[in-house]
């Protein structure tokens, strides 16, 4: 009978800055821990004693990882659940209240009913560019505001602004240099990078983050790297409503680089160029067309990974 029992239990864990709470169903056990390597070493060892079929923890940014990655070393099966998902899920079954137990109880609940797919960690040199491609993105995004303060600040206030942009500009290089380093130390992350650099638009950046973000690209099919991205249309019709068909969904970070890198493209990239210039012509609005050509753009990515062959016009 314990064995029956065994194969269905899962374990929901609300995450918090300082605190890890852990429900398991359906044995009706929950207990707290400190966020930290003693705390997340002790609730492993307690979900490792009733085998449970997944471990479901929400997607925060951060804080979530360090307990992710002992469940990975432990040989535990875990999920790292879309928080969108959960909240619908609570949205579905009526729960409305919010405690630590209750939020905890309510993962393992989504675990057991919806049985989501199990996650696979990363290897550890595609974590680390895919973080190193994050902080790029923020110290390009800090520099941005001291540039504007630059703007509309008194000139006697010039001097303090200007030494921290000269830092952000030193680490944004070394940054920049890691990731370079990262590529080369791995053949397979070098084949990548040559492939997708070959295409006008695509720099060492969006391929770093490409390969780190979205290491799939090449072994699915085009549907399916569109969506993964987030830049494939859902429809929206039920009975006579007809509603525009809209993007949604997907991973941001990599949708946000290739955006950027199709601005890029449409100055450089003869393919890109035409189809934007067309679907303005059809009346399309830019930030439209610029979606559609970036879908287009992750297709054909996704087409030469794939074969393993570098950009060509004539066959894009």
């Amino acid at each position: 009978m314990n064995t029956v029992t065994n194969q269905n239990i899962n374990v929901g864990v609300d995450t918090g800055k300082s605190q890890l709470d852990i429900y398991i169903r359906p044995l009706d056990i929950f207990f707290s821990v400190s966020n930290d390597g003693k705390g997340i070493k002790q609730a492993i060892k307690t979900i490792k004693q009733h085998s449970p079929q997944r471990v479901v923890i929400e997607a925060t940014g951060r804080l979530e990882m360090p307990f992710i990655i002992a469940c990975a070393d432990a040989n535990l099966p875990y999920v790292i659940a879309n928080p969108i998902h959960v909240k619908r899920f609570a949205g579905a079954i009526g729960q409305r209240a919010k405690t630590d137990k209750l939020d905890a109880r309510l993962i393992a609940h989504y675990a057991d009913a919806i049985q989501p797919a199990l996650t696979r960690l990363k290897p550890e040199s595609m974590r680390l560019m895919a973080d190193l491609v994050i902080r790029r993105n923020q110290l390009l995004s800090m520099q941005t505001m001291e540039k504007n303060r630059l703007q509309i600040m008194p000139k006697q206030l010039a001097m303090t602004i200007k030494p921290i942009l000269t830092a952000f500009k030193n680490q944004i290089e070394k940054t920049e240099k890691k990731i370079v380093a990262l590529i080369e130390s791995c053949p397979e992350y070098q084949a990548k990078n040559e492939i997708l650099q070959s295409m006008p638009g695509i720099g060492k950046i969006a391929a770093a983050s490409i390969i780190s973000n979205l290491p799939e690209l090449g072994y699915i099919t085009n549907k399916q790297a569109a969506a993964l991205v987030g830049v494939a249309p859902m429809n929206r019709e039920s009975g006579r409503y007809k509603g525009l068909r809209k993007i949604q969904g997907g991973r941001a970070q990599v949708r946000t680089v290739l955006y950027m890198a199709m601005m890029s493209a449409m100055q450089c990239n003869p393919v890109s160029k035409s189809s934007y210039q067309r679907l303005l012509a059809e009346g399309k609005p830019k930030k439209v067309a610029i979606i559609a050509c970036v879908r287009k753009m992750i297709i054909i990515l996704n087409s030469m990974l794939r074969d393993g062959v570098l950009w060509d016009t004539k066959t894009a």
